[in-house]
């Protein structure tokens, strides 16, 4: 008997954020055991590159969300529906643990299991990953529109963001921008201090460019009705 397809849909979500935590925090977890060898770029790289290979590999299955900013997102853009969203969270937040787990038992608690942990003020990074995801979700509904046809370049730009977003914002906030990132660690390392932050922020963040992006598609309807009607 086939599975039904949301099942299938359930497990790529839960396989691509699996992919993503397991190369980007396993990154920050081998910096801390080569005594900082990977280095903060290498860390912006791993998690850029882990993101587009599991966009790649996952989007013609279930849209290759894998964050559950992301997933709201989309779905106050009109562009998911609402129903299928509590149970999308909840693979993308079992495939976290489960690569968090994996790696405790491949590389110990090495850095906190890659944990998000404020280094500078708390407000300091709540508003950082506000701003982060902001722009990561500003990216994702502009390479995602109908109105551009930048379909096939998505994976590319969306991880090349995440990548830069990582390597300059890592080391104040953690650049999580992705409460599952930042969930696996927190569970399996038990590494709970200010992990509010790393919902708060990046769904905040989420919802301010669905807003923005929302109000900028309305006007440039606009000044297109207005140029149609000068020309007529």
């Amino acid at each position: 008997m086939a599975l039904p397809p949301i099942i299938w849909r359930y497990a790529a979500e839960l396989l691509g954020t699996f992919g993503m935590v397991l190369i980007g925090t396993g990154s920050i977890m081998v910096d801390a055991l080569t005594g900082g060898r990977v280095t903060q770029a290498g860390i912006g790289l791993s998690f850029g590159i882990a993101v587009t290979a599991m966009i790649y590999a996952t989007r013609h299955v279930s849209g290759a969300f894998i964050n559950p900013a992301v997933t709201l997102g989309l779905a106050m853009a009109g562009r998911f529906p609402w129903r299928d969203v509590p149970l999308y969270v909840v693979f993308q937040l079992a495939g976290a643990a489960a690569a968090s787990l994996l790696l405790l038992a491949a590389l110990g608690s090495q850095a906190q299991m890659g944990a998000t942990m404020p280094s500078g003020s708390v407000w300091e990074s709540l508003g950082l990953e506000v701003l982060l995801t902001f722009l990561l979700m500003g990216v994702i509904l502009y390479v995602s529109s109908s109105r551009w046809d930048l379909q096939w370049a998505a994976p590319v730009l969306i991880g090349a963001t995440v990548g830069l977003e990582a390597t300059f914002g890592g080391p104040i906030s953690g650049a999580s921008m992705n409460p599952a990132r930042s969930f696996g660690p927190a569970l399996v390392g038990v590494a709970w201090s200010h992990h509010w932050i790393y919902w708060v922020g990046p769904l905040v963040g989420a919802a301010g460019a669905v807003a923005l992006f929302a109000l900028v598609c309305r006007a440039t309807r606009d000044l297109s009705r207005s140029s149609d009607l000068a020309t007529d």
